[in-house]
């Protein structure tokens, strides 16, 4: 659990370092810090769904 919060503080830091930098604006930095690894969970979550139906075909394939 340490380890996934750290990353998740690594995470944050990062994306809003990034926006602030790019844009000079905190406020904006700080939405994207936390909107960004919300979208991206979501989107993760699809990842692996799709990437899972995809390992059952192959295996289903590979013994077929």
């Amino acid at each position: 659990m340490i380890k996934t919060a750290s990353f998740a503080v690594m995470h944050f830091s990062i994306a809003f370092t990034v926006v602030w930098v790019m844009t000079g604006d905190v406020v904006m930095g700080g939405a994207v810090a936390l909107i960004e690894p919300l979208v991206n969970t979501v989107g993760y979550y699809f990842h692996e769904k799709i990437w899972q139906r995809n390992g059952v075909r192959r295996t289903s394939a590979l013994s077929g």
